[in-house]
């Protein structure tokens, strides 16, 4: 899939993000309101070529390893500022902070930007190609806890994080099961770090979901004090990019992500036809996993698909919008119109020219 390289108007270059535990993120350098372009209606044909000089600024870790480690960072003729940026809670701050302009996360994360007050569009979606046998994250279970079957969680302690994918999981998973909330004692808590790694060890929670490379190192630690692992059984491998809507009224920034999203995708087709290359450069170096348990994370995960039509992704996403809605008493919410499916066309449009 991945096409030779090309003649280039800037190399992109890593600003890293500093995650201060106590207050919180400090703004990175690089483009910001003030250095806004000219501005375009969310209705309007995206640009094809942002102005020189515009940045884009990108909290996806694994894809700009992935990008580096294949080469693929030379069909990029945008400037990137990469910052070491994961997950719902870290992303959300960062665009409230106006220190990126596009995340990588899960299905949840942009759903509680909207419901909080944040106004995001989706721009990118992937799925994984098997999900039943290779799902995101594992349900780990605490040391001496008697959980073998998703039936055994009635009257569990559960690690439960309402903004993020792993909340949502933990609901699916009790539907799945036949319980409800009533039959289980949430604890609620954000998944940041190894925080639910910890709340397990330290026997605060029975059980947590935990995305395979955290499940991986838990056992590590753990399992010969007893520590173990269940497959969830439900479905968890919706993953997007997005961003605020007020970068995509940024005909500049709307461009840059316009191409953006085209060798995203064709990264994501690189790990999944490179995997020993991928665990060694992001789990290995990046994350610092061992090469054994690199091996496994890979393995545990799967091949990833970016689809060229978003139809059956925005179904199921609204079916998880509605089990939202229902137990958490969020407002209701047509999710498709926080997709914009401009880059929906792009992509398409870029998987084709490279196949």
């Amino acid at each position: 899939m991945a096409r030779g390289p090309r003649p280039h108007k800037h190399r992109p270059r890593l600003v890293r993000a500093a995650l201060l535990a106590t207050i919180g993120l400090v703004a990175m350098t690089g483009c910001g309101a003030d250095d806004a372009g000219p501005r375009l209606e969310l209705t309007a044909a995206l640009p094809d070529t942002p102005a020189d000089g515009t940045t884009l600024r990108v909290g996806d870790p694994a894809t700009q390893v992935a990008l580096e480690t294949s080469g693929l960072i030379d069909e990029l003729d945008i400037d990137v500022e990469w910052a070491n940026i994961s997950g719902g809670p870290k992303t959300l701050e960062a665009f409230r902070a106006d220190a990126i302009d596009i995340g990588s996360v899960a299905d949840i994360p942009p759903l509680f930007a909207h419901w909080t007050g944040t106004d995001v569009r989706i721009v990118a979606a992937r799925e994984t190609v098997d999900p039943e046998d290779h799902p995101t994250y594992e349900l780990g279970v605490a040391p001496g806890v008697d959980v073998t079957t998703i039936e055994d969680l009635e009257g569990k302690k559960i690690a439960y994080s309402p903004g993020q994918a792993q909340g949502a999981l933990v609901l699916n998973v009790l539907r799945e099961a036949g319980l409800t909330q009533d039959d289980v004692e949430f604890v609620e808590m954000q998944s940041v770090d190894d925080a639910f790694s910890v709340a397990l060890a330290g026997k605060q929670v029975d059980v947590a979901p935990l995305g395979q490379s955290l499940a991986k190192t838990y056992l590590a630690k753990y399992e010969r004090d007893g520590a173990t692992t269940i497959k969830p059984g439900v479905r968890d491998d919706a993953w997007t990019l997005y961003a605020p809507t007020t970068v995509l009224e940024d005909a500049d920034k709307a461009a840059a992500i316009k191409e953006y999203v085209g060798v995203w995708a064709e990264a994501q087709q690189w790990i999944s036809e490179h995997p020993d290359e991928f665990a060694r450069a992001y789990y290995v170096d990046h994350e610092g996993l061992t090469p054994e348990d690199a091996a496994y994370v890979v393995k545990a995960l799967g091949q990833f698909t970016v689809p060229t039509s978003w139809d059956e992704f925005i179904a199921r996403h609204q079916e998880t919008v509605d089990t939202l809605v229902e137990a958490q008493d969020q407002e209701p919410l047509d999710v498709e119109t926080i997709y914009d499916r401009r880059f929906e066309k792009a992509i398409a449009a870029a998987v084709k020219g490279s196949s």
